[in-house]
């Protein structure tokens, strides 16, 4: 499909998509989509991103579904769930591990909110947790925790 898309910044832009998938995040409905352009992906922060990118359905302005068809096989078939479990905000970009310190009390609330951390070691000072994840959307949430996070 072809649609015409408002960015945050209230750019309006034109893709040309391969959609595979519909969330809900943030009180908002989300269209996740493959590029179909590589001259339109060479603007984005991550170029050759092999995960689809994030589309906001309301600031979807227009659309026109194509006459042609795309194809993926079974063993490249995007897995919702997966991504899900590694997006924060729905901020796409890089997947990435990150390494923090939690000094909370209790760090059921950080491994409900990151589904792929895990607690690798606890001491004095709190509990060091790995993740992977993508994008920045992780870098806000973080931010929001104040003092009871330590990135390492």
């Amino acid at each position: 499909m072809t649609i015409t898309y408002q960015k945050n910044d209230g750019q309006n832009v034109k893709r040309t998509i391969n959609p595979v998938g519909i969330m809900f995040s943030e009180f908002y409905f989300y269209l996740t989509a493959f590029i179909d352009d590589s001259k339109k992906r060479a603007e984005f922060r991550v170029p050759d991103d092999v995960f689809p990118t994030i589309y906001r359905i309301d600031r979807i302005l227009r659309y026109k579904k194509e006459d042609k068809y795309f194809d993926i096989p079974y063993k490249n078939k995007f897995e919702e769930g997966e991504f899900r479990k590694r997006v924060q905000f729905m901020y796409g970009g890089k997947l990435r591990v990150i390494r923090f310190k939690y000094k909370g009390e209790n760090p059921e609330s950080v491994l409900d909110r990151l589904p792929t951390s895990k607690i690798i070691s606890q001491d004095e000072e709190g509990y060091t947790i790995t993740a992977e994840v993508f994008g920045d959307g992780i870098d806000m949430w973080i931010r929001s925790q104040g003092d009871l996070i330590e990135i390492l």
